[in-house]
């Protein structure tokens, strides 16, 4: 039955593309314009482009991922949290930070980013590197942004930052590997954050974030200082709150715009009287799971440039959670196994 309505969802896009399996993206019309529009405006070679086009290929894999889910559930921050803040997740990043700790306190000196944030952002969006994404970044753009009408425009932008990030670094735009959604690297950069953000911290005159972790974790740490990570100041603090007093402020968006001192109309007076609450702008963030009491959160600037990276509350919690664990987990004495390991690593995680 659910592959059913997958194919059913399907449907529009692939008649709205007749013979687009078959055909060269090269030969449609809205290619074409694609390509005279890159000719004119950035000076590419109509020839080369059309001949790469010519061997990009539709790809069904990354419509079908990119499709909402046919029975849409409500979204629970509960099972959210639980798919990062895991063991799994928490020792991987462990390991990373001990492996790659000179990197990681270079780039927290130099953009101001604690290094735990650093560590949480690449281990939330690949694991420390183990799911990068195979897809072939050209082809899979192309789907999205001659095949996939809803983003179209997104994709085509997209495609235009692929190519003059691989004409940048001298390198074929069929060479680039990335998820079904073009995101390159360690940190899931899509091409126009590589061409923004991304940053040689490894000295060695190129940017790789797919095999150079260091240029991954001082990609992260300057993406978010660009996006104006405030050094020292807090991310998010737990406030107790009447849910239907509150429903105006968290539907009100995620950028600070009220101290929790100017929230009292639904804030309960006991969760403001502690140090943990600083009295600075911020958003009223509300964290829904299903059949349970809400859980309330004050975001700061801090949390707002984490939701810069992914526009998410989910994953802006999910990436300071997982920080706290990991600070947490690297003062805790470690197992035998990991003792032995830690030997032979570069550095340890400060504390």
């Amino acid at each position: 039955m659910k592959t059913i309505r997958s194919l059913l969802l399907l449907l529009p896009f692939i008649f709205s593309n007749p013979g687009s399996a078959d055909a060269h993206y090269a030969e449609r019309a809205e290619v074409r314009d694609f390509i005279a529009d890159m000719v004119e405006r950035h000076g590419f070679d109509s020839g080369e482009l059309t001949g790469l086009f010519n061997q990009a290929s539709s790809l069904p894999a990354v419509i079908k991922a990119i499709l909402p889910p046919a029975d849409p559930a409500v979204r629970s921050w509960q099972t959210y949290r639980s798919r990062f803040v895991e063991t799994k997740r928490i020792n991987a990043g462990i390991n990373f930070w001990q492996l790659h700790g000179e990197d990681i306190s270079a780039a927290s000196t130099r953009y101001g980013v604690p290094e735990e944030i650093i560590v949480a952002i690449i281990g939330v969006e690949t694991i420390y590197g183990r799911h990068i994404g195979r897809f072939e970044t050209f082809s899979a753009l192309a789907t999205l942004a001659f095949d996939y009408p809803p983003r179209a425009e997104l994709f085509r932008g997209e495609l235009e930052q692929l190519l003059l990030l691989a004409r940048e670094q001298g390198r074929n735009p069929l060479d680039y590997r990335s998820s079904y959604a073009g995101a390159i690297g360690l940190p899931q950069f899509l091409p126009s954050s590589v061409r923004r953000y991304a940053v040689d911290f490894d000295g060695n005159g190129r940017i790789d974030l797919s095999s150079s972790p260091a240029d991954a974790i001082g990609s992260v740490a300057n993406f978010l200082q660009q996006h104006g990570w405030e050094t020292g100041q807090p991310i998010v603090a737990p406030v107790q709150a009447d849910g239907e007093r509150c429903a105006v402020l968290t539907a009100s968006g995620l950028e600070p715009q009220l101290k929790p001192s100017e929230m009292t109309e639904c804030l309960l007076q006991s969760s403001l009287h502690t140090a943990a609450i600083p009295d600075l702008p911020a958003a009223l963030i509300e964290l829904v799971t299903p059949g349970e009491p809400s859980q309330y959160r004050v975001g700061y600037r801090n949390f707002y440039v984490l939701t810069r990276y992914n526009r998410s509350s989910f994953y802006a919690m999910a990436v300071n959670d997982l920080a706290e664990a990991l600070v947490t987990a690297s003062r805790s004495p470690p197992p035998a196994a990991a003792r032995v390991h830690s030997k032979a690593s570069r550095s340890r995680p400060s504390r």
